[in-house]
Order: structure tokens, then C-alpha cells, then sequence
């Protein structure tokens, strides 16, 4: 535990998307073993299938909190809104710490370009972007959570039933 941010980190810059580097970062947590988790994230990295929309790391931290503290029952209004204010809140303090969840603003990007194709990740794609740090902090801010709350956690506790 706590060392979620260095291995997205390090996931990032051996070529992984950011969704991928923070969600896969988290599979002693959540109980995914590695290729199933890199599979279910490949489809958020660059915002959203290179759409540049929502940040991949955000979509990641959302996806783990689902995993961790995610509701189960349709009826359950109020764990339904305590789930959302927990993803506002992540969201809301990654904004606050970087500028933007949206990907296209946290890159500089002026306007949405429709590529699909990567960019090939060499030095300088890594010295121009600020993603390596991004995801850093996207899994800073999950790692906060799960030490500050250690028994609200859905897949650790292992006790689904409870937490639905």
C-alpha cells in the first residue's frame, strides 16, 4: 500500500495508457489479475479512446472506487449518492491540484483533433506531457482514500453483502 503512485508511474512510462497505469496499479486491491485489468482500462487512456475528453487516470480512480466502494443495488439512493460524492470529491481535487479532468485542457490542447493513432512514446513525448505526473497523482489521491478508510473497502474486507 502507498506505492500505488510510483508503480502507475512506472506502468506509464514503459508505455501503458494512463487509464491503464493507474488501474492496473491497483490490482493487489482489487483483486484483477493484471491482463484483465489492462484490458477493461485500455479503452479510457488519452480521454477516452484518444478522444481527449475525461482524463484516463480520473476514469481510472473512478473505475477502482467502483471496484472498492461501488453500489450494487439500483435502490439504494443513498449509496448511490455517496458513491457520486466520492467520485465528485476525487475529481474535484484532482482539478484543483492540476488545472482540469479533461484531457485535451491538461495537455494544451486547443481543440479536439480526430487521431486515433498514437504518438509514438519517445523522450520528448514524455518531457512535453505532464501524463507520467497525472497518473502519479491519480493514484496518490485513491491511496489517501483506501489508508483513511481501510474498512469501507469493498473488495478488501471481501464482503461484498456488506457494502451493497
Amino acid at each position: 500500500m502507498g506505492s500505488h503512485s510510483k508503480i502507475a508511474r512506472e506502468l506509464f512510462e514503459s508505455g501503458y495508457n494512463c487509464a491503464q497505469s493507474v488501474f492496473a496499479a491497483f490490482c493487489d486491491v482489487t483483486g484483477l489479475d493484471r491482463g484483465t485489468a489492462l484490458r477493461l482500462s485500455s479503452s479510457f487512456g488519452a480521454g477516452m479512446g484518444r478522444l481527449r475528453e475525461v482524463c484516463g487516470a480520473v476514469s481510472a480512480v473512478f473505475m477502482v472506487a467502483g471496484m472498492l466502494y461501488g453500489y450494487t443495488s439500483p435502490e439504494d439512493d443513498g449509496k448511490k449518492a455517496e458513491h457520486y460524492r466520492l467520485l465528485q470529491e476525487f475529481a474535484f481535487r484532482f482539478k484543483e491540484h492540476n488545472g482540469s479532468y479533461i484531457c485535451r485542457e491538461l495537455l494544451g490542447l486547443n481543440e479536439y483533433e480526430a487521431n486515433p493513432v498514437p504518438e509514438e512514446r519517445t523522450k520528448a513525448y514524455y518531457e512535453a506531457r505532464p501524463c507520467a505526473g497525472l497518473v502519479e497523482y491519480a493514484a496518490q489521491l485513491l491511496d489517501e482514500r483506501i489508508l483513511e478508510n481501510p474498512d469501507k473497502n469493498c473488495a478488501a474486507s471481501g464482503n461484498e453483502k456488506q457494502h451493497a
